[in-house]
């Protein structure tokens, strides 16, 4: 239950700039799922810590000459 509860307060960001800040600006996402949602997917699924820092790695990668395509959470 305390393990649900920290992932939905790490999550809650991310759904702010999901529903407030990313419907203001064009979609430019260079893979699929979106870097917001691989966050999403990747806190749910490997917990705040670690899944944070994959999310942070993937937005790392999303740049010009970054790569493109599917990139699923692991």
């Amino acid at each position: 239950m305390l393990k649900t509860l920290i992932r939905k307060i790490a999550i809650f960001p991310v759904l702010i700039y999901q529903y407030m800040i990313s419907p203001l600006f064009p979609s430019n996402c260079r893979y699929t799922p979106t870097c917001s949602q691989y966050m999403k997917e990747a806190i749910l699924k490997h917990g705040p810590f670690k899944g944070g820092w994959m999310g942070l790695k993937r937005i790392g990668r999303c740049h010009p000459w970054g790569g493109h395509g599917h990139d699923p959470v692991p």
